[in-house]
């Protein structure tokens, strides 16, 4: 995996840039992004919309709670090429200075799958380096759930970071 964080956005705002490779199809790479209960077995939350460009999707807890830690709009929905949504916190939905977005990039080369995850409009340079180690988490999950069937022994982004 490759991570190239310092990318500027045309906002100047911080933003990530993440890029994995992975033994799979383009079909099932975005299956594992868009399908409720296969981002809860990566993720810890499910990912919930129709995927339709305007609708809604929720990153909602899968401890039965159904809270939503993150909100937001489906921009673009390309299956299985393209996904963009933007993100916010619930309490900032009506506020879109505070929305970021998030672009998946999905592309096949014979049997593997470069995925391209750009998180970008970031609003500032702690929010960045807690995106990219949140997308490394997640992406390592996705990966190894894909590639093995199952997700990572212990969820990556509970392992504490060497500072």
């Amino acid at each position: 995996m490759t991570d190239t964080s310092t990318t500027p956005t045309e906002s100047d705002k911080p933003c990530t840039v993440y890029v994995t490779y992975i033994l799979s199809t383009p079909e099932r790479v975005w299956d594992a992004l868009t399908d409720a209960d296969l981002t809860a077995a990566y993720w810890g939350h499910s990912n919930v919309s129709d995927w339709r460009p305007g609708s809604r999707w929720e990153h909602v807890r899968t401890d039965g709670s159904g809270i939503a830690d993150v909100v937001g709009t489906v921009v673009e929905s390309e299956r299985p090429t393209r996904l963009v949504t933007d993100w916010a916190d619930p309490g900032d939905e009506d506020r879109p200075d505070r929305w970021s977005r998030v672009t998946f990039d999905i592309r096949p080369h014979a049997d593997i799958v470069r995925l391209t995850v750009t998180h970008e409009n970031l609003p500032d340079e702690n929010e960045r380096a807690e995106a990219a180690a949140g997308w490394a988490a997640v992406l390592s999950n996705l990966k190894s759930l894909l590639e093995t069937g199952s997700p990572l022994p212990q969820e990556p982004w509970s392992v504490p970071a060497d500072r």
